[in-house]
């Protein structure tokens, strides 16, 4: 059985009923303040692109992709989306953002080689979003502004579900800690990755870790990032390399740190060339989506996900994300978890 992590002292707070009220209540919510918070508009996102074109998010980059053949395209083959970092960017350019304004969607993906436990689902919903920006905000200020207003509006909803169910009382603290993968490593040399991760965010509640995909100082990366979207190679300004990250929080529910939102400055030509040199994926210069970048038909960017489910499963303080979205477990987690009082849709 998948690993399952025991909630502390767990009774949920809301039935079904309420549950389902309450996901409603915080979706609609947030995704207008991230609207209005970061200017962006909606559009409609695909479930699929095609095969080969480099569109799709290949994650750490050995996540298999759900694939099938298409009839009518002499059975070429699509691939259901595993996020649309790179979609989004090419969109960008298709509706013509400029810099300051930018889109997000409801992503819908499916990722069968996901390990099941509380946090991981083979079906994976985000608020994915993206803007254009100019040159000069290529910078960690930048980068950190971002991150402070997306963190306003998931407080700001906190709130009004704690207004809306006053058995949910409010947790998150009122600001986020910045802090780069480095220097945490530099704390907890000998701890692991998640181990460094629980322990900075038990001490501060909310951390944005800096930095996500680039090795550090031991040699190891804190965590895996595809080479062609997130720029984790370049300096920044506090001499460190990344500028991007992972917004986590403290959740006193399972009693571990949770990553609510993976985001970053794109790379531009000379990241994206970098990168795939350092993992070694040049051949991926010869994609559609690589080839727009390099011949200058995309915009600088900024972008990121964030999950719906987990972002519903915190406010509401569930112990699975299964108590927030219908999908397929085994038969003994299902068991395991009513048995903990997590009732799975």
């Amino acid at each position: 059985m998948s690993q399952i992590i025991k909630p502390i002292d767990y009774t949920p707070l809301l039935d079904m009923r309420q549950t389902e009220q309450g996901i409603k209540l915080i979706k609609e919510f947030f995704q207008a303040n991230l609207s209005t918070e970061l200017r962006l508009r909606r559009v409609t996102a695909p479930l699929f692109v095609l095969h080969g074109l480099g569109i799709n998010d290949d994650l750490n980059g050995v996540e298999r992709a759900v694939t099938f053949p298409i009839k009518d395209l002499g059975d070429a083959r699509a691939e259901v989306v595993h996020s649309l970092a790179k979609w989004k960017r090419l969109t960008l350019a298709e509706y013509e953002i400029e810099p300051g304004y930018g889109i997000y969607t409801d992503m819908n993906a499916i990722r069968a080689d996901e390990e099941l436990d509380n946090l991981h689902s083979l079906y994976v919903d985000q608020w994915d979003w993206e803007a254009s920006i100019r040159k000069e905000d290529r910078t960690l200020a930048f980068l950190k502004n971002i991150v402070e207003r997306i963190y306003s509006a998931i407080r700001r909803t906190e709130y009004l579900v704690c207004e809306s169910y006053p058995q949910i009382k409010p947790f998150l603290p009122e600001e986020i800690h910045f802090i780069h993968a480095e220097e945490l490593l530099e704390m907890y040399p000998d701890k692991t990755p998640k181990e460094r991760e629980d322990a900075i965010c038990e001490k501060y509640g909310a951390v944005f870790l800096i930095g996500i995909g680039g090795k550090l100082a031991n040699g190891e990366k804190h965590d895996g990032r595809a080479p062609d979207y997130d720029d984790w190679s370049s300096m920044a300004e506090d001499g460190r390399k990344g500028l991007n990250g992972d917004i986590l929080i403290w959740y006193p529910v399972l009693g571990r740190s949770f990553e609510l939102s993976s985001m970053g400055i794109r790379v531009d030509k000379e990241s994206l060339l970098r990168q795939l040199e350092i993992e070694g994926k040049q051949e991926r210069e010869k994609l559609y989506f690589h080839q727009q970048l390099l011949n200058d038909k995309l915009p600088l960017s900024i972008g990121g996900g964030i999950g719906q489910s987990r972002l519903c499963m915190v406010l509401l303080h569930k112990g699975h994300i299964g108590e927030i979205q219908a999908s397929i477990w085994p038969d003994d987690m299902r068991q395991k978890c009513k048995e903990m009082g997590m009732q799975l849709i």
